[in-house]
């Protein structure tokens, strides 16, 4: 290897190294593509039911999206709607509140994005998801049912978790 060879190949490696330190270009609000200890929990086979975990941890005061699976078909965008699975629980629980899977394993429900049906914390968490994946999002109560709650089963202030796996999306 003559030396123009060898430090040809050193810039290459060091420019792909410095590229791959960037990471994705994909935009500020993409969700981090290592999952937090609570999502390894989750199973990643989509026919399966998933379970919450509790957690012991402080509730977080934002949103916290944790891809599980990440899927490789069509985007949920603003202004489509997504067929979504689910199981919805209690932050520090884990005790299940809510869940599409109760109506069987192939019930989904439509949320059109953008239309504001569905608490915002849901909705955000949904966005940017693509078909055959499976995420869980902690949503705060300011994303969720508030002060209110949503008696008699979500009580004020609650931090609410839901695993969900996007099934289809259309325009």
């Amino acid at each position: 290897m003559s030396r123009r060879t060898a430090s040809r190949a050193l810039i290459a490696v060091a420019l792909s190294v410095s590229l791959a330190a960037c990471g994705s270009d994909d935009g500020a609000d993409s969700p981090d593509s290592s999952p937090s200890a609570a999502a390894t929990e989750v199973t990643t086979d989509l026919s399966e039911k998933p379970e919450v975990p509790a957690s012991d941890d402080p509730a977080p005061d934002e949103l916290v999206i944790d891809d599980v699976v990440v899927g490789d078909g069509a985007e949920a965008v603003t202004g489509s709607t997504a067929d979504v699975k689910y199981v919805g629980a209690f932050y520090e629980s884990g005790e299940e509140f809510d869940s599409s899977w109760s109506g069987g394993a192939d019930e989904t429900i439509p949320v059109p994005l953008g239309a504001g049906r569905v608490i915002p914390g849901f909705e955000q968490g949904i966005e940017g998801m693509k078909v055959g994946g499976r995420r869980m999002i902690t949503i705060p109560s300011d994303l969720g049912y508030g002060p209110e709650g949503s008696p008699p089963v979500i009580p004020g202030d609650a931090t609410l978790v839901f695993v969900m796996d996007l099934v289809e999306v259309t325009p």
